[in-house]
């Protein structure tokens, strides 16, 4: 029997909440929010760092295949836990129906901790780049399967315009060749699991990151679950790991971050 394809479900509930929102604050109080708002964290910088690699920790209540992680879901004490950890940046799922996000996430995290902050999201259009910025991310999410060439240039011009970082993820070799083409991208996520039935497979890194310039950071996403499997990416070179579930699922948030980076 054939799987059903999560990512299309996802997508069209996201659609109709895009609509919603839109009544609820148009663009044009968005942008105006924007004016007033502090410069952006630098995201780059924060995770790129010489000889190590870099941890980017997320808040996820909630996925489409396991359901609710975190019984005990505790937002401000989750970020502080990460701050303390010593994470570099901190990655905040604001998906509401299949995630259990809030973009209102986006402000707490910005509030509590001093790095860089990541929206994690199914962003389709320019409405949801505003947003961004006007919430509080320092950097956005961008998925390559959801996005044509155009409305991916598109979509990166636009968070450069507002002093967003984009990590534009990929899951296949086509994926990456559309990245690639992009002008400026140095910021490439490679995601062990795949959108559309949510398999992860660690092979997947294997298999693209040697096909990506040694220029680019690359950051691995999904299925990090060891010390090993963090000593295997520092090895092969890549920059950081964005790591959501284990550390949700665990009693001791702060022990298995140190349990896992070697810390």
């Amino acid at each position: 029997m054939k799987k059903p394809d999560i990512l299309k479900e996802i997508v069209a509930k996201k659609k109709e909440r895009l609509l919603l929102a839109k009544q609820a604050l148009p663009l044009e109080e968005l942008k105006a929010r924007i004016q007033g708002s502090s410069p952006t964290r630098p995201f780059l910088g924060a995770i790129d760092k010489p000889r190590t690699i870099s941890l980017i920790a997320e808040i996820k209540k909630a996925s489409p295949t396991a359901g609710v992680i975190r019984q005990e879901f505790n937002l401000q004490e989750i970020i502080r836990v990460y701050q303390d950890a010593g994470a570099q940046a901190i990655s905040v799922l604001t998906e509401e129906d299949y995630f259990g996000g809030n973009i209102a996430y986006l402000n707490e995290a910005k509030g509590i901790f001093s790095g860089p902050v990541l929206r994690k999201d199914f962003i389709l259009e320019p409405y949801q780049v505003y947003e961004s910025r006007a919430f509080g991310a320092d950097a956005i999410l961008l998925i390559a399967d959801l996005l044509t060439q155009d409305s991916l240039s598109e979509l990166v011009l636009l968070a450069r315009e507002l002093g967003l970082a984009c990590l534009v993820e990929v899951h296949t070799e086509k994926e990456l060749r559309k990245v690639l083409k992009l002008k400026g991208m140095n910021l490439i996520g490679i995601n062990n699991r795949s959108l559309r039935d949510f398999e992860v497979d660690l092979k997947t890194t294997e298999r693209l990151f040697p096909l990506i310039p040694k220029d680019k950071v690359v950051v691995v996403e999904s299925g990090i679950k060891t010390h090993q499997d963090v000593l295997f990416l520092r090895i092969l070179g890549v920059a950081a790991v964005l790591i959501g579930e284990a550390f949700m699922q665990a009693t001791d948030i702060r022990k298995k971050v140190e349990e896992v980076m070697g810390w």
